[in-house]
């Protein structure tokens, strides 16, 4: 009995996670509309979270003192990652960015057959060519070469084969502790966000009534957001299959593309519908449970 409530409360918290990261994208617009354009409000966003563990990192320091460089260096990169999402959201259209990070799976495989070596079963290659179908119904939904148009989409696009790059080394180094991850993978986002800012929008310059309302969002975002929904999210991981968490998450394309719809009024084209389901699919097939599981890392 409690094995099933443990679980059931962890089926929750990934699917309330799931669900909380479909509306992501209202911070960080909010955040743009205020004077945060760009890549500044992520790097206001993910400095906030860093403070925040701070005091967890610390806490966990000897117990993670054997984690290696580059086990943190894979994490730190992460963080990189979901940095370009969010800057994504800003320039590019949600239900469009969303999908392009969510071909992860494509390039997860890829990377996991032809850089890391590791057996491909056939569901994985029947997910590589689902995905890549939905990502040109998506992309060429237009009539035109399925190719990304915008820095909205190439941020997506980058954002997802750079999260399958660190995923893949976080596999293959051995595991860093949960508190010291997360704060390490806040201050990789934290780097990158300072890194990528300039890059894409000049220094902002708040008005005198802005002040109060970025700081409440930055905070709000940054404790919810990158903060108690990732911790939660860590929580539930370690109490569930993998393969579930992967489909619940999913819960996070629909509640994207929804909301995008309701709110913004980002309405999707049939083409775009049949392809943001193609690589729905192709999610599901990569984490669907196999016969033989894929190698394990060096943990």
């Amino acid at each position: 009995m409690h094995n099933d409530r443990t679980t059931t409360i962890a089926t929750l918290f990934v699917v309330g996670t799931g669900c909380l990261w479909g509306f992501y994208w209202l911070p960080v617009r909010r955040l743009s509309d205020l004077g945060l354009s760009g890549a500044w409000g992520t790097l206001a966003i993910v400095l906030v979270t860093t403070l925040l563990l701070i005091p967890f990192a610390w806490r966990t320091r000897q117990r993670s003192a054997h984690s290696s460089a580059q086990a943190l260096a894979w994490v730190a990169l992460g963080g990189f990652a979901f940095v370009l999402y969010s800057a994504g959201l800003v320039y590019g259209r949600v239900a469009i960015v969303i999908l392009l990070f969510f071909l992860t799976p494509v390039w997860s495989t890829l990377i996991g057959r032809y850089v890391m070596g590791w057996p491909t079963p056939w569901l994985r290659l029947g997910a590589i060519v689902v995905g890549l179908a939905g990502l040109g119904f998506v992309l060429g939904a237009d009539g035109e070469l399925p190719f990304p148009r915008g820095l909205g989409d190439w941020l997506g696009l980058a954002s997802g084969l750079l999260w399958a790059i660190a995923t893949t080394g976080i596999r293959f180094r051995p595991a860093v502790q949960p508190g010291r991850s997360a704060f390490v993978f806040a201050l990789g986002a934290s780097i990158g966000a300072a890194a990528l800012a300039p890059m894409l929008e000049p220094l902002p310059s708040l008005s005198a009534g802005s002040i109060a309302p970025a700081l409440a969002w930055t905070l709000f975002t940054g404790s919810v957001w990158w903060g108690l929904s990732v911790a939660c999210l860590m929580w539930a991981a370690a109490r569930l299959e993998p393969a579930r968490v992967g489909i619940l998450l999913m819960t996070e394309v629909l509640v994207g593309l929804v909301s995008a719809a309701v709110i913004a009024g980002e309405l999707l084209r049939p083409l775009e519908v049949a392809g943001g389901a193609l690589v729905l699919f192709a999610g599901v097939l990569e984490v669907w449970p196999m016969g033989r599981s894929r190698p394990r890392s060096a943990a």
